[in-house]
């Protein structure tokens, strides 16, 4: 069991692409072939008949288990015959299968390299622990095993396309395109290669030119549904949400796989709020709780779990906040309402992010706030939250974005109050007079990046070589809100000769509660969607938030109804940034002087 931070589902959430089941039909037959053949480590039936006849049979059974989705039962007579004999490769190999099968990735990746050393020259075995470790995210290792899978068996497209992939995660676009390149010109026929190739230049950016590739591969297998997603995705991204939904509705017929259900499922849920379909999209992001989803949390449970027809006067209920820190805040857009909903003879306890206990506490007097907590058990995540012993008792409980299936069902159902958290006067008063002692010049905050950037988060950011014109704005005094190491990007700044000073005395990723304040003293805050742009504009501070093209969080709108009083930039597609930028530097030359003024007003 292992602490986890909080999980994110991603915005446009990926089918595994990686190629190869290793529980498939073909590979489990092979296996058994292989069972049939050997017996055992250097055993023979004529040596230890019995014994052999009985390590046989539990193989055997196995896999048949692992065939008729019981990888429980499958471990089971695995390990019977590791008993048995502890050197039989074939018995790790089908351990660790079933292991991976049952959500144990890491026990499976660890019986797989058990399985390695006694049949280093086995390809299948090669590529089904490059596999696992590429799921893992281990990349590195992944891409090594792909390698030593083709030097064995050379030119295995399934594996290459596996390749290319891992190249594509580690965003090294150019070797991805090559490698599928060659791929295809040898096997132009092959759906999977389009698919890939598309995955890799939409990673990119470029979503317009992922869409022939997609294209391609549908023509050549109209039920490839792994290539209709892709699309519907690369069209979100173009801000194209209705050709979305029709894709992902045709992808989801005929689809068995409950983990590939589920996944389309959400972004099923993200296209119905951004075409505003709210209380569609709310009800069909319960999707992101589907047991079949690796990522899926689980909750300690108190009480009965609340449906939208409960009445919850006079009630005790648990929210969990849920997802990111980010979303944790906007999802709480709705408090103020369900404090009203229990009314006085009830109570709200939430359970958040420890970082976010006092900053929820002040904004919400009436509540009682816990610090949760999330772990890694047996494979799956599960959030706790420790209510003291004995726990209040407790009626309902619920995640905190499913509370938006019954209090934001429309746009209209949104409060136009500009703020919904309280950040610490106290602090705030001091954050002003560090900032009025720096320079006399208006302050704005800037950020330009998430804490993960890997893979194809990457797209959904400015390069930060792009934010020099907006760094350069004469009369501006700029500062640093970015959390994490920005170090690469600061000396960058300095070495332009741009003033983007970072406040003394604070750690921007663990003291939000200090963060809001600051960001309140600030006279204008400007970034991305992320947890520091998020608090700026949940406590009213006045923020320019960059909006990417596939930002379900506009539900429909041309603005952030969560946080009425921010402004948004849109960017018109992945990768045209220098539109939005320059908007953005317009806008700072001409309304600077209007924002500093309402905020000494407020003040």
């Amino acid at each position: 069991m292992s602490v986890q931070t909080s999980p994110r589902l991603a915005a446009t959430p990926k089918l595994d692409d990686i190629v190869g089941d290793s529980a498939s039909t073909e590979r489990l037959a092979a296996i058994s072939g292989s069972v049939r053949r050997t017996g055992g480590h250097g055993k023979t039936l004529k040596a230890a008949r019995a014994r052999q006849a009985l390590m046989v049979r539990h193989l055997q059974t196995a896999l048949k288990h692992i065939a008729a989705g019981e990888p429980a039962k499958a471990v089971d007579e695995a390990m019977a015959v590791l008993q048995l004999d502890e050197r039989y490769g074939l018995a790790w190999h089908v351990l660790a299968i079933s292991l991976e099968k049952a959500g144990e990735l890491e026990k499976a990746f660890t019986a797989y390299e058990a399985a390695l050393k006694l049949l280093p020259d086995d390809p299948a075995l090669v590529g089904d622990i490059g596999g696992l470790a590429h799921r893992l995210g281990h990349l590195d290792l992944a891409e090594k095993l792909y390698l030593r899978h083709l030097a064995l068996k050379p030119g295995n497209p399934p594996v290459a396309n596996n390749l290319a992939s891992v190249y594509r995660d580690q965003n090294r676009y150019g070797e991805a395109i090559d490698l599928l390149s060659t791929l295809i010109a040898a096997n132009p026929e092959m759906a999977l290669l389009w698919n890939s190739l598309g995955s890799v230049v939409s990673d990119r950016g470029d979503m317009e030119q992922s869409l022939p590739f997609y294209d391609e591969a549908i023509r050549l297998d109209p039920d490839f549904y792994k290539a209709r997603y892709n699309r519907a995705n690369a069209r979100m991204g173009l801000g194209d949400p209705e050709r979305a939904l029709n894709d992902i509705e045709a992808a989801l017929v005929g689809v068995r796989i409950p983990e590939d259900i589920a996944t389309m499922g959400i972004s099923r849920a993200f296209t119905q709020m951004m075409l505003g379909d709210l209380a569609a999209g709310f009800e069909t992001y319960e999707a992101r709780f589907a047991p079949a989803l690796s990522a899926a949390v689980s909750f300690q449970e108190y009480g009965r779990r609340w449906e939208p027809s409960d009445d919850l006067e006079g009630r005790t209920l648990l929210v969990y906040g849920e997802q990111g820190l980010g979303d944790e805040i906007l999802f709480a857009n709705l408090l103020g309402d369900v404090i009203e909903a229990v009314g006085p003879r009830g109570k709200v306890i939430l359970a958040c992010v420890g970082r976010l206990v006092p900053l929820f506490q002040r904004s919400f007097p009436g509540i009682e706030v816990h610090t949760h907590r999330t772990v890694t058990h047996q494979g799956r995540l599960k959030r706790f939250v420790d209510l003291g012993s004995p726990p209040p008792p407790v009626d309902l409980w619920t995640p905190l974005g499913s509370l938006f299936r019954r209090f934001r069902q429309s746009v209209d159902a949104f409060p136009e109050t500009p703020a919904f958290l309280t950040a610490d006067a106290a602090r705030v008063a001091h954050w002003r007079g560090v900032l009025a002692e720096q320079s006399p010049l208006p302050k704005v905050g800037v950020m330009w990046k998430s804490l993960l950037m890997k893979g194809n988060r990457v797209r959904g950011f400015v390069p930060f070589d792009l934010w020099a014109p907006v760094l350069a704005t004469p009369g501006i005094q700029f500062v640093n809100l970015q959390y994490g190491d920005c170090s690469v990007e600061m000396a960058r700044a300095e070495a332009a000769g741009l003033a983007l000073w970072t406040p003394p005395g604070i750690d921007l990723k663990q003291d939000l509660d200090d963060v809001a304040a600051l960001c309140c003293a600030l006279d204008l805050v400007i970034g991305p969607m992320a947890a520091t742009t998020n608090i700026a504009a949940a406590c009213g501070a006045p923020s320019w938030v960059l909006s990417m093209p596939d930002a379900w969080t506009r539900f429909g709108t041309d603005g952030l109804p969560c946080y009425p009083a921010a402004r948004l930039f849109p960017v018109d597609s992945f990768g045209e940034w220098e539109g939005v930028m320059g908007r953005l530097q317009t806008a700072l030359h001409q309304d600077i002087a209007h924002t500093v003024h309402a905020s000494t007003v407020a003040a």
